[in-house]
């Protein structure tokens, strides 16, 4: 079976599934003589890899994952050199993903790379393994390890599978968890901006615009950066963030409260090269790198 095929299998409605648990199916190996798949009343291995596998799908089909993985999970032990237990193991996966079973899913799919890193579904396996990061990543608080974990797996998919089609996704994501982060330096920023603990408030606002300048976030710590500064009396530093804020993001409610701000001392957006705002000023606006 091919990858695609595969995947089809995952969310396809099998009509068969349907007729195997109303009527019973005949055992395609003449193993099994009942006309009912029941493993409370037969014994498991009783079963063909195939019948299982078709009741695994029809437990996801009825919106049941943590039983469908239970039965992928068999297979695997069951019938661990068959062809079957490879297309289990990378539905075992998927359904312990659907199921929410984070750990679990990512250790399957780390075993399908494992053993199968040549494999069409290595692919997705190395996907899956970084959506069971992703996922997590707006249930978390300020321990921001998942995200970091989903940005290497995320790349893991860009860079050894480029020509995948998970590849769009991952790099999609990738700029969100990226953005994600900055999210989170801004709003510990902000936290400390409300509480007049200045010096804390820049040192967030300063990795966004160092670390993070390509996310959505960068005009708004722009803008706390002239905030926190002109409240500590360091105006060269205001300014000079509102420079590059007014360079960049002109048209942006950031860049007008800071200008207002700014006159309202009587000072205007200015370069001034001596602090670590001119080495952004000279990298980003006039191209000077070294």
């Amino acid at each position: 079976m091919t990858g695609s095929k595969s995947r089809q299998r995952m969310i396809g409605a099998i009509s068969a599934l349907a007729l195997l648990a109303a009527c019973g199916a005949g055992d395609r190996a003449g193993r099994v003589t009942s006309n009912l798949f029941n493993p409370e009343e037969i014994p498991l291995e009783t079963y063909s890899a195939e019948q299982i596998f078709e009741r695994g799908e029809y437990e996801l089909n009825r919106n049941k994952p943590d039983q469908a993985a239970f039965y992928f999970a068999e297979i695997e032990r069951l019938y661990p050199y068959s062809d079957w237990a490879k297309r289990a193991l990378i539905m075992q996966a998927f359904s312990y993903h659907q199921d929410k079973d984070y750990p679990n899913s990512r250790s399957s799919a780390q075993r399908y790379i494992d053993f199968f890193p040549d494999d069409d579904d290595a692919a997705y396996a190395q996907y899956l393994l970084a959506l069971s990061y992703y996922d997590q990543i707006d249930e978390v608080g300020r321990d921001q390890g998942l995200t970091f974990q989903a940005l290497q797996s995320l790349r893991d998919v860009i860079e050894q599978y480029p020509d995948s089609e998970y590849a769009k996704s991952s790099i999609l994501k990738f700029d969100l968890a990226f953005d994600h982060l900055a999210g989170k330096e801004m709003e510990i920023g902000r936290y400390y901006l409300r509480r007049d603990h200045h010096t804390a408030a820049i040192n967030r606002f300063r990795v966004v615009v160092e670390e993070f300048q390509t996310t959505t976030h960068t005009a708004e710590a722009l803008h706390r950066l002239v905030e926190a500064y002109l409240s500590l009396g360091l105006k060269e530093e205001a300014q000079t963030a509102g420079a590059i804020l007014g360079h960049n993001y002109r048209g942006s409610e950031w860049y007008e409260d800071s200008y207002r701000l700014l006159t309202g001392q009587g000072l205007q957006p200015a370069f001034y090269r001596d602090n670590w705002l001119g080495a952004i000023y000279r990298q980003t606006i006039k191209g000077e790198w070294l």
